[in-house]
């Protein structure tokens, strides 16, 4: 039976956990019908289209086989970045924006690049706002299951 290697295009259920076991996502909905739209990711491996740890635990399975991996923080969304987090006095903020804690933003850079910042403090002169990546600075498990090599 075929195995996964790099170049392949292919089908993957998945969940992931945080060490304390939490599921932070899953592409398998609990429950029956619940149009969340979730369904297994497809990728081509060795494209970077997902974090590189979860792209090296596709390798080498077969369709219908499933493994768990543990994906050390620097193979999946790297290090917290302190300077990626910065505080904006509110007068800097369209008047009419009213943010909050845990709000997602989209910033414009000078040269055009949009990204997403999330909320993480309000208060009555300044908010401040966070870059890095919500799952940056922990270590990742999957578990993954090959659904189809394309």
């Amino acid at each position: 039976m075929a195995q996964a290697k790099e170049g392949d295009r292919v089908k993957v259920h998945y969940t992931g956990k945080l060490d304390d076991g939490s599921i932070f996502d899953s592409s398998e909905c609990a429950e029956d019908d619940c149009g969340c739209g979730h369904g297994p990711i497809e990728f081509t491996i060795g494209q970077g289209e997902v974090i590189p740890g979860f792209e090296a635990g596709i390798k080498g399975l077969s369709v219908g086989e499933s493994k768990t991996i543990h994906i050390p923080v620097e193979e999946a969304y790297g290090e917290r970045v302190q300077e990626m987090v910065a505080v904006v006095p509110r007068g800097d903020l369209p008047p009419e924006m009213n943010p909050e804690v845990g709000q997602q933003l989209e910033v414009t850079q000078e040269d055009g690049q949009v990204f997403s910042v999330l909320v993480v403090e309000v208060t009555n002169e300044t908010i401040t706002i966070d870059a890095n990546h919500p799952l940056a600075g922990q270590p990742l498990n999957f578990e993954l299951k090959l659904v189809e090599i394309l």
